[in-house]
């Protein structure tokens, strides 16, 4: 629980947060977003992390003030953790394969590999860009890539596409409205807004898929 609770204070926090890392830590602070980054698309147990928070959170501190990091340099960086990420969790995936979704597992869920498999199905290869912009699905589309043994170079592709376009647009999006006194003053909300658009999708998929397999016997 304690756990939960802190993960929700990093979420509703996280321009504290970072700010806190900034200052401490400085030049240092490309690396550890970078291993924030790396983490939460490397790894298909690490979907927790706030990525799509942290990206807007940055881009509104640099644009706001003193922080020392050049937006540019950020993104370059980034970018780099999200294809570097992406690419070790498609190869966990080919490697350990569906075994690893249990019903009974609380991170591996099998409703999860499930949703995941319906959005390949929708859109193809090209859930590997489109995943990048939804919570979950940007963990697990990568892993659940490698199990399908989709041709590496076709993955290498679209992840490449895919990193670019999400660390860019967050950035951006952080830097342009980010510092808005509306935005400015309800940070937590506008945070939570975002993580909701990005959370609902992947959730009402595997609602959907839990539902149709009832239906289906």
């Amino acid at each position: 629980m304690d756990f939960i609770t802190n993960i929700i204070d990093i979420l509703l926090n996280v321009d504290q947060y970072l700010n806190d890392i900034i200052k401490n830590y400085k030049f240092w602070t490309y690396l550890i977003l970078f291993i924030i980054i790396f983490a939460e698309t490397g790894f298909v147990v690490t979907p927790f992390l706030p990525g799509d928070p942290l990206l807007f959170a940055a881009g509104a501190l640099i644009a706001g003030g003193d922080t020392g990091l050049n937006i540019f340099l950020l993104a370059f960086i980034l970018i780099l953790a999200g294809i570097l990420g992406n690419t070790v969790n498609y190869h966990l995936g080919k490697y350990l394969g569906p075994k690893v979704f249990k019903p009974q597992n609380k991170i591996l869920k099998l409703s999860y590999y499930q949703s995941t498999q319906d959005f390949f199905n929708k859109h193809g290869g090209k859930a590997v860009i489109f995943s990048r912009f939804f919570a979950i699905l940007r963990t697990f589309v990568p892993f659940v890539s490698g199990v399908i043994k989709m041709p590496f170079g076709r993955y290498t592709l679209f992840n490449v596409i895919g990193a670019f376009a999400w660390i860019v647009s967050f950035l951006t999006l952080g830097y342009l409205f980010g510092n808005i006194p509306a935005v400015k003053d309800n940070f937590s909300w506008a945070i939570l807004f975002i993580t909701f658009l990005s959370t609902l999708p992947p959730i009402i998929g595997a609602i959907y898929s839990k539902k149709e397999k009832k239906a289906n016997g």
